[in-house]
C-alpha cells in the first residue's frame, strides 16, 4: 500500500557484514526480499510476527516493539476514541511508529472487520450485508463496493479487511446468515471473487487497496441446527461441492489470507484440523498467503494452553489472533519449538507467508496513513454506490395490481414499524459497535426520511406504533424486522415475526387502503402471519446508511431487480431448505423475486395470493392480487374445502369483502379445528376480474389456519397439552399424579402457546409442574413479546420425577396469548396452575381506611421503608417475594392495633438472592390483601 514517503536512515544502511538489506530494496523480488529479512530474523522476532493482539490488550504501545508484533486489529467496536478518520490514522501511526523501532523495522499489519463497509469507522459508509448484496446477482457492483470499503478502510491506516465472508449459509436459524452471500456455492464463489478483486486491486501496493481474507475456512454456515460455531456433520463429498468452491475461487483471484473457522467438520475443530488447513488448503488448493485463527478460537482447542498452540500452529495456522494474552502466547509457543513441539521449519513457512503479503503491500516503502484519501470517507460518490446496492438488492415478493409503485403526489401515506426511522436497525449488526445499535449511530438516511426525500410533496406521517390522530390515507407503509445482532447473538429458534409486528400489519391493513410492508432482517422471517394481510412486501434485508435507496425501488424511480440469494421458508417446521432439497416447497423458492412494477395484463385472470381462516372459524377469506369484479357473478362458485380432521366442510356463501376488493370471503356451515390443515380448491364458476380476467380453476392449496379455541379462563389449571400452537415439542404420557399427557422432547428455543383469558387484572402466582433429568432449563413466559415471567428451572433427578415450582407474574383482563419459551430445553412441563394474588381493582381501589404505601425510597439500595395502615385490630402479615414466587423475608406476622405503620427491609440477609430487579411485597390484613412492587438497584 503506498504511503506517504517516510525515509528512515537504517533502510540505507549495511549491515557488519557489508552486504546490503535486500529486503529493504524494493527492485528486488518479494521472495528475494523474504528470504533475506527471514534469514536476519531471531526466533522472538519470528513468533512475534505470528502474533495479533487486540488493541485494547496492549500494557503499553512499547509492547509492539519488545515483542516484535506482526500484527495488531481492532475487534468490533473496537474504535479510538477520536473516531475520526484523523483519530484512526494517529492511532495506527503510532502503533506503526513502535514496530518501526525494532532493529530490523518490520512494519505492523492492521486488521479490521470492515465486512460491510468500514462499519467499525463512525460515518463511513455502510453497503447492506452480503445476503442483500447476493441477491443483485452483480459481481461487478459488489468488487465497486468493496472498492469503496478499500478505500475508506485505508483512509485510516488500516490495510488489512477481515472479509469477504465466503461462507454458504445452509439455515436461517444461524446468526450468522446475514454474512454469506447466499445458500450456494455458486454466489459464494462469483461474489466473493468479486469482493476480493475489489479489495486487493491490480495491486496491493496500490493506495486505496487493503489485503482480503476469505472467511471462515470451512463449511461455517453448514453447521447442524444453524448453531454458531457448531458441527458441520457432512460427507467430503458434500463439503467440497457446497463449502469449498468460495475458497477455490477466492485462492485463484489472489486473496491473500484465510482465517479458519470456529467450527467443527464432524467432530473436529477447524483450527486444529491439519488435513483441511494445510494438505488441501495450502498443498491441494495451492494458497501461497497466510491463514489466521479467529478471535481466542485455539483456546477452544481440546487440552490445556499449550496444547492449543502446539496443534494449531501444527495444523496449519499462521497467525494466532490471540487477542489479549499475548505475552503468554509468545512463551508458550517459543517453548514448543524450543522443546521441539513445533518445528522451526514450521515457524519458518508461517512467518515466510506473512512478510510475503507485508512486502506486497508495500508496507516497507511506505508505512504510514495516506491522509490524502481523508475526503473520500463517506463522500457522495461513495454513498451512491452503496445506494445503488441498496436497489438491486431489494427483492419484491409479492404485490397486488395497483400498488407499487407509490405515487409522490396528491397521496397521504401512513408509515409505520420500529424499522422505520432507525439507522442503527437498518445497518444490522457490525456497525460502529460489534452487536450493532439503534438510532442515529452513524450518519445515514432511514428508510422513512428516503421517502420523504423521494416524495417532498406527499403527504407522509409516520407513527412507529401506528397510531395515527388521522388514519386516513391511500396507503399504509409498515416497516418491520429484526434488530441488530452478531454471531452467536444471533442464533434464533424461531423465526417468527413477533405478535406486535403482526398486530401491527393487521391493525393498518383494517383501514381498508393498500399496505406495503418492507422487511428488515438479515434472513428470511416466517412472514406468513402477515401475508394475507399485505399488498405488497419488499424484502430490504440490512441495507446500511442509505436508505434512499430503498424509496428509489417504492416510488418507481427504478424496477426491483433482485433475486433471492436464500429460499424463503413458509413455516419454522421447514427449517432447513435449501435449493437442490428433494422435498423443496417453500414460500419463495431461491432465485425468485418479482422484477417489474408493471400490473398484470387487462383481462389475464387472477392470481391466488393467499387464503385463510378467520380466528373465529366461521370464514374463509381468499386474495387475489386484481380488483374482483362485482359479487353478483360469486353465487355460482364451487369450491371444494377439507380438513385433516374435519373431512369435507360446506359453505353458504361467498362476496366480496367489504373496503377489499381483492378479496372473497366464504362464510364456512362446519367448524375449523383450531390447528388443523386446511385445503381449498375452485372447481368452479364465473368469477372475474374488475379488467375482465376470469379466475381459472386452482388446488388444493393450503389454507392458513389461524382458528382459535376458546380462551382457557383464569384463575385456574392449563393442561401442558392445551397448546393453541407450538413448535418443536410433543406429547408423551406421564407417570405425575392424575395420569394424562405431559409436553416433553423440549430443545432450546422450543415453545407453546396457550389462549388465556384473565378474568381480572392484576399479579397472579404461576405455579409450574416441571420434570428434568440432568439439566437446569430456562423458561420464558410472554404475552404480546411482553415479558411476564422468566426463571431457571431446578434439576428434579429424572424425565418423570416431578416437581412444582412458583413465579410471580402479572396479567391484564381479557383474551389474550401466552407463549412459553424454551430458552433453555431439557425438561418436561405438565401443568400451570395460575392464582390471582391480588387485581388491580383492589390495588387501585383500597377502602380509605387501609392503606399500603410505595416503599421509599424506590429504587432502593440496600434498604428501604414500607408504610402501610389498618383501620381496626387485627392480624397482619407482611411478606416479600421475588420475581420467582420465592419468599425472601416475613417482615411483620402479628396481631397489630389500628394505626399506620412503618418497617424496612434490607437486602443484606438475602444478598445471594437478591439481585438487582423487581420485588413484591404482600399486606394480609384480616380479610385483605394488597401487593405492591418495588425495584432494587445496586
Amino acid at each position: 500500500m503506498k504511503r506517504i514517503i517516510v525515509i528512515f536512515m537504517f533502510m540505507l544502511l549495511v549491515c557488519g557484514t557489508g552486504f546490503a538489506q535486500v529486503y529493504l530494496d524494493p527492485n528486488a523480488s518479494v521472495s528475494e526480499r523474504v528470504e533475506d529479512l527471514l534469514g536476519r530474523m531471531s526466533l522472538d522476532e519470528k513468533i512475534g510476527q505470528m502474533t495479533q493482539a487486540d488493541r485494547t490488550a496492549l500494557s503499553s504501545n512499547s509492547d509492539i516493539a519488545t515483542y516484535y508484533l506482526g500484527s495488531i486489529l481492532s475487534g468490533g467496536g473496537a474504535a479510538p476514541s477520536d473516531n475520526t478518520p484523523a483519530g484512526w490514522a494517529d492511532m495506527y501511526d503510532g502503533y506503526q511508529q513502535s514496530a518501526l523501532s525494532t532493529s530490523l523495522g518490520i512494519p505492523l499489519i492492521y486488521g479490521v472487520d470492515a465486512v460491510h463497509g468500514h462499519n467499525n469507522l463512525k460515518n463511513a459508509v455502510i453497503f447492506p450485508h452480503n445476503i442483500g448484496l447476493g441477491c443483485t446477482r452483480n459481481p461487478e457492483l459488489i468488487r465497486r463496493a468493496a472498492e469503496v470499503t478499500a478505500i475508506e478502510v485505508a483512509a485510516t491506516g488500516v490495510d488489512w479487511n477481515f472479509s469477504p465472508c465466503i461462507a454458504v449459509a445452509r439455515d436461517e436459524r444461524w446468526g450468522r446468515t446475514y454474512e454469506a452471500f447466499g445458500e450456494t456455492a455458486e454466489l459464494a464463489q462469483s461474489l466473493g471473487e468479486a469482493a476480493v478483486k475489489g479489495f486487493q486491486g491490480d495491486t496491493l501496493a496500490d493506495a486505496s487497496t487493503v489485503l482480503a481474507c476469505a472467511k471462515h475456512y470451512v463449511a461455517d454456515g453448514g453447521t447442524r441446527g444453524g448453531v454458531d460455531q457448531g458441527n458441520a456433520v457432512m460427507t467430503e463429498e458434500e463439503l467440497r461441492a457446497i463449502h469449498l468452491p468460495g475458497y477455490i475461487s477466492a485462492i485463484e483471484q489472489g486473496v491473500g489470507t484465510v482465517m479458519a473457522s470456529y467450527s467443527s467438520w464432524n467432530g473436529e475443530k477447524l483450527h486444529g484440523y491439519k488435513y483441511l488447513l494445510t494438505d488441501v488448503l495450502k498443498v491441494e488448493l495451492g494458497f501461497e498467503g497466510f491463514v489466521v485463527s479467529d478471535w481466542a478460537a485455539i483456546d477452544q482447542l481440546d487440552g490445556d494452553y499449550s496444547s492449543d498452540v502446539e496443534t494449531s500452529i501444527n495444523a496449519g495456522i499462521d497467525m494466532v489472533m490471540v487477542p489479549y494474552d499475548y505475552k503468554n502466547f509468545i512463551s508458550t509457543l517459543k517453548t514448543l519449538v524450543q522443546d521441539g513441539s513445533v518445528t522451526e521449519d514450521r515457524i519458518d513457512d508461517a512467518v515466510r507467508r506473512i512478510l510475503t503479503q507485508k512486502i506486497k503491500l508495500g508496507l516497507f516503502e511506505n508505512p504510514l496513513t495516506d491522509r490524502s484519501l481523508f475526503a473520500l470517507v463517506g463522500s457522495d460518490e461513495h454513498r451512491e454506490v452503496a445506494r445503488q446496492c441498496v436497489r438491486e438488492s431489494l427483492v419484491l415478493l409479492k404485490r397486488k395490481d395497483d400498488v407499487l409503485p407509490l405515487p409522490k403526489t396528491n397521496t397521504r401515506i401512513l408509515v409505520a414499524g420500529s424499522n422505520a426511522n432507525n439507522i442503527g436497525y437498518q445497518c444490522g449488526g457490525w456497525t460502529i459497535n460489534w452487536q450493532g445499535g439503534s438510532g442515529n449511530i452513524t450518519e445515514g438516511t432511514t428508510i422513512l426520511e428516503g421517502m420523504q426525500n423521494a416524495a417532498p410533496n406527499a403527504d407522509i406521517v409516520f407513527s412507529e406504533d401506528g397510531e395515527f390522530n388521522n388514519t386516513d390515507a391511500d396507503y399504509s407503509v409498515v416497516v418491520i424486522g429484526e434488530t441488530p445482532y452478531a454471531e452467536s447473538a444471533g442464533d434464533r429458534a424461531d423465526l417468527s415475526l413477533t405478535k406486535t409486528e403482526v398486530n401491527l400489519v393487521k391493525k393498518m391493513k383494517e383501514l381498508g387502503k393498500p399496505v406495503v410492508v418492507i422487511l428488515v432482517s438479515g434472513r428470511p422471517l416466517i412472514i406468513e402471519p402477515i401475508l394475507h394481510f399485505t399488498d405488497a412486501i419488499i424484502a430490504a434485508w440490512l441495507p446500511g446508511t442509505e436508505g434512499d435507496g430503498v424509496s428509489d425501488v417504492l416510488f418507481g424511480d427504478y424496477q426491483p431487480i433482485g433475486l433471492l440469494s436464500t429460499t424463503w421458508p413458509g413455516s419454522m417446521d421447514q427449517i432447513p431448505i435449501n435449493f437442490g432439497d428433494t422435498d423443496y416447497d417453500p414460500l419463495y423458492a431461491y432465485g425468485y423475486g418479482i422484477t417489474s412494477l408493471e400490473d398484470s395484463p387487462a383481462g389475464s385472470g387472477p392470481i391466488l395470493e393467499s387464503a385463510i381462516v378467520v380466528e373465529d372459524a366461521s370464514e374463509i377469506e381468499v386474495t387475489f392480487n386484481k380488483a374482483i369484479n362485482d359479487p353478483a357473478p360469486l353465487s355460482n362458485l364451487v369450491f371444494s374445502i377439507s380438513g385433516s380432521q374435519s373431512g369435507e366442510i360446506g359453505y353458504s356463501g361467498v362476496v366480496l369483502k367489504e373496503n377489499d376488493g381483492t378479496t372473497i370471503v366464504i362464510t364456512l356451515q362446519g367448524s375449523v379445528v383450531p390447528g388443523e390443515s386446511l385445503s381449498l380448491q375452485y372447481v368452479s364458476g364465473s368469477l372475474q376480474s374488475e379488467d375482465g380476467g376470469m379466475l381459472e380453476p386452482f388446488g388444493p392449496v393450503n389454507v392458513y389456519n389461524t382458528a382459535k379455541a376458546a380462551a382457557l379462563a383464569l384463575p385456574g389449571k392449563i393442561e401442558a397439552e392445551d397448546y393453541s400452537d407450538m413448535f418443536g415439542i410433543d406429547t408423551e404420557n406421564t407417570s405425575d399424579d392424575g395420569g394424562g399427557l405431559n409436553v416433553g422432547w423440549i430443545d432450546d428455543g422450543d415453545w407453546m402457546e396457550y389462549y388465556i383469558n384473565p378474568q381480572a387484572s392484576g399479579t397472579y402466582m404461576l405455579y409450574l409442574r416441571i420434570a428434568s433429568e440432568s439439566n437446569a432449563g430456562i423458561i420464558k413466559l410472554t404475552v404480546d413479546d411482553r415479558i411476564v415471567g422468566s426463571r431457571t428451572l431446578p434439576v428434579t433427578g429424572g424425565w418423570q420425577t416431578w416437581q412444582t415450582i412458583n413465579q410471580i407474574t402479572g396479567f391484564a383482563a381479557g383474551e389474550q396469548t401466552l407463549r412459553v419459551t424454551a430458552e433453555k430445553g431439557g425438561f418436561n412441563l405438565n401443568w400451570l396452575q395460575f392464582d390471582l394474588v391480588v387485581s388491580v381493582d383492589d390495588e387501585n381501589e383500597l377502602p380509605e381506611q387501609y392503606s399500603l404505601e410505595q416503599n421509599y425510597p424506590n429504587p432502593f439500595n440496600p434498604s428501604t421503608i414500607i408504610e402501610y395502615s389498618i383501620p381496626e385490630y387485627s392480624s397482619v402479615k407482611l411478606k416479600v417475594f421475588n420475581m420467582l414466587g420465592q419468599e425472601l423475608g416475613v417482615l411483620i406476622d402479628k396481631f397489630q392495633d389500628a394505626g399506620t405503620y412503618r418497617v424496612s427491609f434490607s437486602t443484606d440477609r438475602y444478598e445471594a438472592v437478591a439481585p438487582s430487579g423487581v420485588y413484591f411485597y404482600t399486606l394480609s390484613a384480616g380479610s385483605k390483601t394488597f401487593t405492591r412492587k418495588m425495584l432494587l438497584l445496586k
